[in-house]
């Protein structure tokens, strides 16, 4: 059996959550419960303590580990989510760089966790950008953010879904930026110790083949299909904004084609972290990342170059008429026992 901590709840985690309902831990004999975990610390440390096996969670994490510790064993071994799943979304419309758009503008980046601001200002640094010249507005959740987007008491708010799908979707924001369009970022992983991943290879093998079969049916998969899989987890996200979502997140290709971790997305998130002050210095791929199993599942399965087809999305986030409704209603499928969707 597998621990498996849950970061926190999140829609961006959808092949960790589509792995427990379409059974495919099960289908490949390993059991593995889901632990819930009040914060992204919590989890790093009940891995550490031996409460839990496995978690989900941002290399960032693991390198930040690392950095205190030089001995610490933690490792990232198999890909899920392998670019940036935030959003820029203002209002009004704007057709201009991430840089253009948001100067003197009143802008509120994301609070609750410090990488995805991080990740942006990296953008704005490159793109010759001015931070000073943007009128932040700081410490306010994602959700309270929509709220002052709907007042108009900010123009612009950096966010995840589905708060970005609900201001697209009702016509109260506009995309701006898509960070995933950076390209490769390691955003997110699975996460054992060294220790594990000896102990328990082949359990974890089973799992990162289980984590493949997720990704590429949500590759593969329209966004309605994804919704009605897996809106167990989110019961208070409506079915329409849910899709939308997925259907998002599979447009700007968030998710990883296979389960091993590229040292280019790797290696730009460790250079955005030590330039945001995040890191005092580099730490080393070798040091942070395992893709010993994810290798010998990659080799084993068709290659693939992220040629899926794209969702089809109007300008404000809608699905177009082309996208029609599931004949069938919601399919319930059973979460495991210890996975309660957070509200």
């Amino acid at each position: 059996m597998i621990v498996l901590s849950e970061n926190f709840r999140a829609l961006f985690y959808a092949p960790f959550y589509a792995a427990f309902a379409l059974g495919a831990f099960r289908d490949e004999g390993v059991e593995v419960v889901l632990r819930r975990s009040p914060t992204p610390a919590h989890a790093s440390a009940d891995l550490r303590a031996g409460l839990a096996d496995v978690m989900w969670g941002g290399p960032l994490r693991v390198a930040l580990a690392h950095q205190d510790d030089p001995n610490c064993d933690l490792v990232c071994f198999c890909d899920a989510v392998a670019r940036d799943p935030f959003y820029v979304v203002g209002h009004p419309p704007a057709d201009k760089s991430p840089v253009a758009v948001l100067q003197d503008q009143r802008f509120a980046p994301v609070s609750e966790v410090p990488t995805p601001w991080l990740c942006l200002r990296e953008d704005i640094r490159r793109l010759g950008g001015d931070i000073g010249a943007i009128k932040l507005t700081l410490g306010r959740t994602m959700a309270q953010n929509v709220t002052a987007m709907r007042d108009g008491t900010i123009d612009a708010a950096q966010l995840f879904e589905p708060y970005a799908e609900e201001l697209l979707y009702n016509g109260d924001g506009y995309m701006w930026y898509a960070a995933a369009h950076r390209g490769l970022t390691a955003y997110t992983t699975l996460i054992t110790r060294r220790s594990t991943l000896t102990a328990k290879r082949d359990e974890l093998l089973a799992m990162v083949r289980a984590m493949t079969t997720a990704l590429r049916w949500i590759e593969d998969t329209p966004g309605q299909e994804v919704a009605q899989a897996l809106g167990q987890y989110f019961p208070l996200v409506p079915d329409h904004i849910l899709a939308g979502a997925i259907d998002r997140y599979r447009l700007v290709k968030v998710y990883a084609i296979d389960p091993v971790i590229r040292r280019e997305g790797f290696d730009w998130l460790i250079s955005a972290m030590v330039a945001g002050g995040a890191l005092r210095a580099p730490i080393a791929f070798e040091a942070c990342v395992d893709n010993t199993l994810a290798k010998i599942v990659a080799a084993s399965i068709e290659p693939r170059t992220s040629s899926r087809q794209p969702p089809r999305l109007g300008n404000n986030g809608k699905p177009r008429p082309a996208l029609r409704p599931p004949v069938n209603p919601r399919k319930k499928v059973k979460a495991p026992a210890t996975a309660k969707p957070a509200h």
